[in-house]
């Protein structure tokens, strides 16, 4: 959204943070219905010490950590299947 001040030739453009709180929110939910919280937070753990990891910020960890335990947990339950 872009406010126009009649007053000034200026724009301010706002942008809404909720996007981050959002995919906080996602993660967090979808970890705790599968319940996989332990296995979350190990893996996040795990990441730390790895050199790949690094550089990251916690978005991208999270991000990682959570598709890794969702594809562990989903081959888990094929193979038992």
């Amino acid at each position: 959204m872009i406010i126009r001040n009649n007053f000034t030739k200026f724009k301010i453009k706002l942008t809404t943070m909720g996007h981050y709180e959002d995919f906080w929110y996602d993660i967090t939910d979808s970890i705790e219905e599968k319940g996989l919280k332990k296995e979350f937070d190990a893996q996040l753990k795990k990441m730390t010490n790895q050199d790949k990891h690094k550089y990251k910020d916690t978005r991208d960890r999270w991000s990682y950590a959570h598709t890794k335990v969702m594809k562990l947990n989903s081959e888990k339950i094929t193979t038992n299947s």
